[in-house]
C-alpha cells in the first residue's frame, strides 16, 4: 500500500514512524530538507523536499494511483489545496488537517467530499473529545464511549494513591487486588471484563489465571450498567463527582475543550500567562468560563482561584515538562482528576510511574483517525492507545465475513487481541467465547502490538 504524507511536522512525522513500521511504502513530502535529512537517517521512507501544492511535485512523488494522501502540514489552507490536486492527479483517498470548527459540521462534510476530500481531522476537536470523556469520572484514568456511551471502555489504577504522595496505601477497598480474573467473575458476576493490564511497563491480555496486582492499570470493557460496579470493587467509591475543572494554558486545545467539559455541564477556569490571548479568550470560550491572567504555576494565583475545591485540573500548555509538574503539584494538593498535555512520547513511561493521570497526545490521536482509512474492514471508530501500546477499534461486520462463521472462541483471533463487547440493533452487550457475531454488529476489539492489521481480514 502506497501513501503520500504531505507535512513534516510532529503529526506527519508521527505518521511516517508508525507506518513505515507497518510495511508501508510511504513518501514524504515537506519544503524542509532539514527535516527530511533528520528523518531519512532513520526511517525507512522516500523523501521529497518539494510544495505538496506543487503540481509537478506530486507527480514526481508519484501520486498517481496512490492509496492514500495525507495533508497534515500547518497550514489548512494548503492541506485543502494539495489534497484536493492530489485527488485529481490520481489518488484514491485523500485526508486533510484543518483548524475551522465550522468544517467538521456534519452538514459540510459532503461539500469537502464534492471536492475530492474524503475526510478531515481536527487535532484539538479530536483531542477535546478525549479529555472531555475522561472528565466525566474523577477515578477513571481514561475513559472511551461507544454506542452513545452505552458501552465503555475505560482504564482505572488499582491504587488510590501514589507512594510518592502517600506514605501509607492501603488496598482494603479494593476487592480486585490479589484475586484471579476467574475468582472475580465467579464473586461478582459478568458485569465487566477485563480486557488486558499494563504492568511496570508492559502490557499483556490477561487469561482467567491472571491476578490483579497493586500498581496496575486495568482496562475494562462494560456497558454503562456495570461502572459503577467497577467503580466499587476497585475502591473508588470516595472519589468525587467532577463538577469544576482548572484547565492552565489558552490555546485552541483549551478553547475546545472548555466547549466539550460545559456541554457535561461543568464549570471551567481557564488560567493563561498572556494579557492579549486573554483579551480574545473572552470571546471564544463558552458563557460562564472564568478567564485569568497568570501562570499556571503560581501557587499563590491557583490557590486565590480555589485550587483546592477543584476536582479536575488539566494542563494542556506547549510544555511537557510544565504539564507533567503541573499535575504532580495538583495530585499533591488531593485533585484525584488530573488531565495532561503530553506530546513527546518519550516521556510516557515516566509520566506514568510518577501517577501524573491522563495524558493526552494530538498527534497520536490524529494518527489514529488516519490509520482507521488504511483498514479494508469497515472500522466506525479507532483509537491509539500509547500508554498501553495497543489500539482499540470499532469493526461493523460485514455479511459472511469471516467473523460471522464460527462462535468467537473457534475463530482462531490472533494472540493480543481481545474482543470485549458488541452493539446490536441499538444494545450494547459484552462478547463471551459462545458469542457468535452476525451482519451489522458493531463489535469493539484490544489490539496488542501490531495485531490489528492481522485482525482485519476476519472482518473483511
Amino acid at each position: 500500500m502506497k501513501i503520500i504524507i504531505a507535512g513534516a511536522g510532529a503529526v506527519g512525522t508521527h505518521l511516517a514512524r508508525l507506518l513505515s513500521k507497518d510495511n508501508m511504502d510511504v513518501v514524504l513530502m515537506d519544503e524542509n530538507q532539514e527535516k527530511l535529512a533528520r528523518l531519512n537517517s532513520d526511517l525507512d521512507i522516500m523523501t521529497i523536499a518539494k510544495s505538496p501544492t506543487s503540481i509537478q511535485g506530486l507527480k514526481d512523488a508519484g501520486v498517481a494511483g496512490t492509496d492514500l494522501f495525507i495533508a497534515v502540514t500547518p497550514h489548512e489552507s494548503e492541506n485543502l489545496a494539495c489534497a484536493m490536486l492530489a485527488k485529481q492527479l490520481g489518488a484514491k483517498k485523500t485526508v486533510a488537517r484543518v483548524d475551522n470548527y465550522e468544517y467538521m459540521k456534519p452538514e459540510n462534510q459532503q461539500h469537502f467530499k464534492q471536492m475530492g476530500i474524503e475526510s478531515l481531522i481536527y487535532p484539538e476537536l479530536l483531542a477535546a473529545q478525549d479529555i472531555a470523556a475522561s472528565a466525566k469520572y474523577s477515578w477513571v484514568r481514561q475513559l472511551w464511549e461507544f454506542n452513545g456511551g452505552q458501552l465503555l471502555l475505560l482504564s482505572v489504577m488499582m491504587h488510590d494513591a501514589h507512594p510518592i504522595f502517600e506514605k501509607e496505601i492501603s488496598n482494603k477497598d479494593n476487592q480486585l487486588i490479589g484475586h484471579t480474573l476467574k475468582e472475580i467473575g465467579i464473586a461478582h458476576g459478568h458485569s465487566f471484563h477485563v480486557v488486558a493490564i499494563k504492568r511496570q511497563g508492559e502490557t499483556v491480555i490477561p487469561y482467567g489465571d491472571e491476578k490483579i496486582l497493586p500498581r496496575d492499570l486495568v482496562f475494562f470493557m462494560t456497558t454503562k450498567e456495570g461502572l459503577e460496579s467497577i467503580r466499587h470493587l476497585s475502591g473508588k467509591d470516595s472519589y468525587p463527582s467532577i463538577k469544576n475543572c482548572i484547565i492552565i494554558g489558552g490555546g485552541k486545545l483549551s478553547v475546545r475543550t472548555d466547549w466539550m467539559l460545559n456541554d457535561n455541564h461543568q464549570n471551567v477556569k481557564i488560567i493563561e500567562s498572556d494579557n492579549a490571548r486573554c483579551q480574545q479568550l473572552g470571546s471564544l470560550v463558552t458563557h460562564g468560563t472564568l478567564v485569568v491572567n497568570g501562570e499556571g504555576y503560581d501557587m499563590d494565583l491557583l490557590n486565590d482561584e480555589g485550587f483546592g475545591s477543584q476536582e479536575a485540573f488539566i494542563s494542556l500548555t506547549n510544555n511537557d515538562q510544565e504539564n507533567i509538574l503541573a499535575c504532580i503539584a495538583a495530585r499533591r494538593r488531593g485533585i484525584k482528576k488530573t488531565i495532561a498535555q503530553v506530546e513527546n512520547l518519550d516521556y510516557f513511561d515516566m509520566a506514568t510511574d510518577l501517577d501524573v493521570g491522563t495524558m493526552i497526545n494530538k498527534k497520536v490521536i490524529a494518527a489514529s483517525h488516519i490509520y482507521r482509512m488504511l483498514l479494508k474492514g469497515d472500522v466506525d471508530n479507532m483509537k491509539m492507545l500509547t500508554v498501553a501500546s495497543a489500539d482499540v477499534a470499532e469493526f461493523i461486520v460485514k455479511a459472511g465475513s469471516k467473523v460471522t462463521r464460527k462462535p468467537v472462541m473457534d475463530l482462531g483471533i490472533p494472540r493480543g487481541v481481545n474482543i470485549g463487547g458488541m452493539s446490536r440493533d441499538g444494545k450494547s452487550m459484552l462478547v463471551s467465547g459462545r458469542t457468535q457475531l452476525q451482519e451489522g454488529d458493531k463489535v469493539v476489539v484490544f489490539c496488542m502490538g501490531n495485531t490489528l492489521r492481522k485482525l482485519d481480514k476476519f472482518f473483511r
